[in-house]
């Protein structure tokens, strides 16, 4: 059934560099700018990035939802179950903000273009489609506090909708019109599907092991949200340095945002979750905090190997995590991703969506859910 998923999704051939833990030291400011304070702290004369993005937000799932209309009456059932205005929004979100902070830039008044919105949300629609073939590979029960689409439905009917969605999410990026803009989010696909390849498979050289872990992590979560910025800054922009900052902030706040949803699998609860906790040992995954732990508790090694297979292992991995202190590396590991976004997105003009990206990334390790 796993392979029928993968079966389902696209696939093109590319490569994508390995993430690291180093972070280089960069390129001249685009725009002069004060120093950014390497800590990350509030500031409450700044909007809520989530209240100034709501405008353009407004009728987001209900504009998916047209994109969805399909005469068979179950399947559109299927298609909108997780569209009920329910889930943060949050790559939508970071996707409008970056098209205004780059609209800013460029001298655009910050107008938001009606492809930069089409793009946004083009973003949760690839989101949720991956979240519909994700829980059919995990055998997931629940999602959002709900019931998961193939619990309600079964497998195929769930693999089903989720490529519907897919398909709709590709018609609309082709209406967009702009040949760069399709590749730059069809390359999302193939880190997709390539990602969920990688997290069937693990490493026994430790360090090979954090270098797959992160490459995975980007696949998985951080390559939606960096393409669809720089989808965004391509449509307004036509410097390739104005493209990089986009997608260099998208892709540090979204390592940043996995590494504290795996913290939150050994720190929260399964209802403020949304989802069971102690998931990801359950299904055999070593994340950020078991990894670090595993340099303090070399017992870890063999359970990551045999992806915590055998009796007791999930019980004695949760503890061995709880004793190190690999959720704090891992914290303050997303926490170094967090300083990169910042870096980055500091050399656009400043403007009031700019500064905005710049809070959202203290709200991405605040995070309890």
């Amino acid at each position: 059934m796993r392979f029928q998923v993968f079966l389902s999704l696209w696939s093109v051939t590319s490569s994508w560099l390995l993430a690291c833990l180093c972070f280089r030291h960069r390129n001249r400011c685009l725009y002069r700018t004060p120093r950014v304070c390497c800590s990350i702290c509030s500031d409450t004369k700044l909007k809520d990035p989530f209240s100034l993005a709501q405008k353009d937000l407004q009728n987001l799932y209900e504009d998916i939802k047209k994109q969805l209309l399909v005469s068979k009456a179950e399947l559109k059932a299927l298609c909108d179950y997780y569209f009920d205005g329910k889930g943060k929004a949050f790559r939508p979100m970071i996707v409008i903000l970056m098209a205004r902070a780059c609209n800013v830039h460029s001298n655009k008044e910050g107008v938001l273009l009606p492809a930069q919105r089409s793009i946004a949300m083009i973003s949760e629609m690839i989101h949720t489609a991956s979240l519909v073939h994700d829980d059919v590979i995990d055998d997931s029960d629940t999602r959002r506090g709900k019931n998961t689409i193939n619990q309600v439905w079964g497998e195929r009917k769930a693999i089903l909708a989720g490529d519907f969605i897919l398909s709709a999410a590709s018609m609309a990026l082709a209406r967009i019109g702009n040949t760069t803009v399709v590749s730059v989010l069809s390359q999302v696909i193939e880190d997709l599907v390539r990602g969920e390849f990688m997290q069937l498979g693990s490493k026994e050289n430790e360090n090979e092991r954090f270098k797959h872990y992160l490459e995975k992590t980007f696949k998985k979560t951080a390559s939606l949200i960096a393409n669809s910025c720089k989808a965004v800054s391509i449509l307004v922009n036509s410097d390739p340095e104005v493209h990089e900052i986009a997608y260099q902030y998208g892709r540090n706040v979204g390592i940043a945002f996995q590494l504290v949803d795996d913290i939150l699998d050994f720190t929260s609860s399964a209802k403020r979750l949304g989802k069971p906790s102690a998931a990801d040992l359950k299904l055999g995954l070593a994340t950020g905090p078991v990894l670090f732990a595993c340099q303090q508790f070399p017992e870890l090694h063999a359970m990551i190997m045999r992806r915590f297979s055998s009796d007791g292992d999930v019980d004695r991995a949760w503890q061995y995590v709880l004793k190190s202190d690999g959720v704090e590396q891992t914290n303050y590991l997303a926490q170094h991703y967090c300083q990169e976004a910042i870096h980055q997105i500091s050399r656009l003009r400043p403007s009031t969506e700019r500064d905005a990206l710049i809070q959202l990334t203290e709200l991405v390790l605040r995070r309890d859910k």
